[in-house]
């Protein structure tokens, strides 16, 4: 298999973009819910809580992902992209067509390992 550095980078780069486009457009909905009784009912107060306890969530996802593109960015830059960081058999291209990020193959990453 013969993984294009250059396309992988880039492919990678615009997963990063698009999940930093994505925390800042939900910058508000992770913003602390006021608490007004006179502005928001119980109920409504209780619903703003979850919508944002959910976009905290997200946002942890996210920031996760970003921590796994810029390790997938190193990889690529020490010429270790596409190999499993557990086994070092190489990772499908179907695999790291789906999921640009995975940095372990198949029977690994079967074996529970949430990286």
């Amino acid at each position: 298999m013969a993984i294009d550095p250059d396309a992988a980078r880039e492919r990678l780069m615009a997963v990063k973009r698009e999940l930093e486009a994505l925390s800042a457009l939900s910058e508000d909905d992770r913003a602390a819910v006021t608490l007004d009784q006179q502005a928001v009912g119980r109920l409504s107060r209780m619903d703003a809580m979850q919508q944002q306890a959910m976009a905290q969530a997200a946002e942890r996802a996210r920031t996760r992902d970003l921590q796994r593109i810029d390790a997938a960015l190193r990889r690529i830059e020490d010429g270790e992209y596409g190999y499993c960081s557990e086994c070092g058999e190489e990772i499908a291209e179907k695999r790291l067509a789906v999921d640009p990020i995975a940095n372990l193959c198949v029977t690994c990453a079967g074996r529970g390992d949430p990286a």
